[in-house]
């Protein structure tokens, strides 16, 4: 049996004096084995992007985390050099990106990054370095330079009572892996809340009234997708949803 096609919008990095288009190794494996989607890798062209060839030939969209923020020209704040550093091309791609998978009642997963994006997409905005506002936890990374180190899971999160969420997880209580030093400010109008930190950070949305499933996450569920119970669920609750979707245009 054939696996769905996903999109994922590419970072753009500059390496070698080549600009290249990537997406870190660990979405796109936890996409294959563990939701069992076949991950296409977006090149961000912005505009210059073919949506409606893409959306005829994907069931879902990921958006992932990256080393790069949303620029705050995209949410209407004056942009520092404490704001980035920034990825324009995937800016002006995975925003539009966002809005039309919506649209087109596509699954959508959103993590980091994405989850940032998410709430840009629908007209939130977003705050920046929240370790240095008052009654803010320290959200960055554990420094180590081992990987597993660096994700481990050691932040507790509430998940909203009665939420989509709790329904998924099973409980309203859980440890995640959350490594940022951005984070959600105002909320869009289109996005509920489903969990939160002990300081309030938010940590998981739910986009309302979506067709299909439709989650941002600002934690790190893709690393430990194969090994931790809530990583795993929420990239089979993804799968289900793309195969789903799939099967409905047959």
């Amino acid at each position: 049996m054939s696996s769905p096609l996903i999109a994922i919008v590419a970072d753009t990095l500059v390496q070698d004096s080549y600009v290249w288009h990537a997406t870190p190794d660990t979405y796109l494996k936890a996409a294959l084995d563990v939701a069992r989607l076949q991950p296409l890798i977006v090149p961000a062209f912005g505009d210059r992007t073919d949506y409606p060839s893409i959306f005829e030939a994907v069931d879902g969209v990921m958006l992932t985390g990256a080393r790069s923020n949303v620029h705050p020209d995209n949410y209407e704040e004056p942009a520092t050099e404490k704001h980035g550093p920034f990825d324009p091309a995937r800016d002006a791609t995975s925003l539009p990106f966002i809005r039309t998978a919506l649209d087109r009642g596509l699954p959508l997963l959103a993590i980091c990054r994405g989850h940032q994006e998410l709430n840009v997409a629908l007209g939130g905005t977003l705050a920046n370095d929240i370790q240095d506002l008052p009654g803010r936890m320290d959200h960055r990374f554990v420094p180590s330079d081992e990987q597993d180190e660096r994700f481990a899971i050691r932040q507790n999160v509430r998940v909203s009572e009665d939420s989509a969420l709790s329904e998924l997880f099973g409980k309203t209580d859980i440890a995640v892996n959350s490594l940022h030093r951005q984070a959600i400010d105002r909320v869009a109008d289109r996005l509920s809340v489903e969990a939160s930190a002990p300081d309030g950070t938010v940590e998981a949305v739910r986009v309302r009234n979506a067709e299909a499933f439709a989650y941002g996450f600002q934690w790190h569920p893709e690393y430990w997708a194969k090994d931790d119970d809530l990583s795993r669920r929420i990239f089979e609750a993804f799968g289900d949803a793309v195969r789903d979707h799939a099967a409905s245009r047959l």
